[in-house]
């Protein structure tokens, strides 16, 4: 990936100097905080490692990026006669609708199949296909700004423009103030019917394989007319964004914080098993599945023992929660070759850190901070036996 980003600094170099470069590069950057962090805090009660979503982000800006960039290329010279090239202003409406979003979606999703390969285990659900397409879709995004951008600021620069005229001031609305979740939603319907195949349709094979086709359909449905809209008429991109983008990104989201939200439910249906065989206390799987109260148990932990006792409780409240997600899926027919070995390695894991940890879990329990809307509150029971 290294490689491939390198090659991709050089092609960008070549048709824009150094100074298109390194100006896109600085502008491209400024929304990755925002993107990565918005799918950290998803993806947060039981995070995947963080070398797999480094290796979504760098797959995402190097290697799918390098083969868009040449497989583009190649195909609209091949399918048109006309030599491609970087420069945006010459990519004709077949690339843009027809050749981009099939080369760019699949090239992305590989990267989000690959995770699913390599790390069955952590690849759990439509929130692990929701965060690993949007890192993937985002280090994809970043790297193509470089390009867009690179490209805006290296024409203002020969032509002489600047203030909100010039090219790179249009590129950086379009691009970065309307659009910066454009590329991470195509991808996130790739893994989403990944996530899919992997919970609801796995004892359905045609459906297993049909699914995540499916998602990445609908990607390169949802990435052609949004590059179509590009082409139209200012009323016509409007209605587009407004009709379209903006209902898909919405719905996306109430998803992803609906299956977050699945998450603490099986933290507080699955936990009290764990608590009457002694790993947890009576309040703990309440307070562990309550947001504000995981929250006011970091404060304590801080107030208390400063960073190793929050370092503790968000270990503890890591493995507790992925223990409950396991179990969940354990008891769906799920994860069944490793769950025993996984069990057992949370569980260390959980006793690891019960000493920092548990004290201050408790008295956000008894803080009354555990009510969830919507359910009755939760009763606690002495384990015996």
């Amino acid at each position: 990936m290294l490689v491939c980003g390198l090659v991709v600094m050089a092609l960008v170099w070549r048709d824009t100097d150094a100074a298109g470069l390194w100006g896109g590069f600085g502008l491209a950057l400024l929304p990755v905080p925002f993107l990565v962090g918005a799918f950290h805090w998803l993806d947060a009660l039981a995070p995947r490692p963080w070398r797999a979503l480094a290796f979504a982000f760098g797959w995402g800006a190097c290697a799918a990026t390098l083969f868009a960039l040449l497989a583009n290329g190649l195909l609209v010279e091949l399918l048109t006669d006309h030599p491609a090239s970087l420069r945006t202003s010459q990519a004709d409406l077949l690339e843009l609708t027809v050749i981009a979003p099939v080369v760019e979606e699949t090239a992305k999703a590989a990267g989000v199949l690959l995770l699913f390969l390599h790390l069955p285990r952590e690849f759990n659900g439509v929130l692990s296909g929701i965060v690993a397409g949007g890192i993937t879709g985002a280090g994809f995004a970043f790297t193509e700004n470089v390009v867009y951008l690179g490209h805006a600021v290296a024409r203002d620069q020969v032509e002489g423009v600047g203030g909100v005229d010039s090219a790179t001031t249009v590129t950086f609305f379009v691009r970065i103030v309307i659009g910066p979740f454009a590329h991470p939603v195509f991808t996130v319907l790739a893994g989403i019917g990944l996530g899919l195949a992997v919970t609801w349709a796995r004892d359905r094979p045609r459906w297993r394989r049909a699914l995540p086709l499916a998602g990445l359909g609908a990607a390169m449905v949802l990435h052609s007319v949004w590059n179509a809209s590009a082409s139209m008429t200012l009323t016509g991109f409007v209605l587009v964004y407004a009709l379209l983008m903006v209902p898909v990104f919405c719905l996306l989201c109430w998803l992803a914080v609906r299956e977050r939200d699945q998450q603490l439910r099986a933290v507080r249906r699955t936990l009290p098993q764990y608590a009457a065989a002694g790993w947890f206390g009576a309040a703990e799987p309440a307070a562990l599945g309550s947001l504000r109260s995981r929250s006011l148990s970091r404060r304590l932990a801080r107030q208390r023992h400063g960073s190793a006792g929050l370092r503790a409780v968000v270990s503890y409240q890591t493995a507790a929660t992925s223990l409950a997600v396991l179990r969940d899926r354990a008891e769906h027919g799920l994860d069944a070759p490793y769950f025993a070995d996984a069990e057992r390695d949370l569980l260390l894991r959980v006793g690891r850190h019960r000493a920092l940890a548990a004290a201050s879990i408790e008295a956000a329990a008894s803080s009354g901070t555990t009510a969830v809307p919507g359910e009755p509150p939760a009763r606690t029971a002495v384990a015996t036996g």
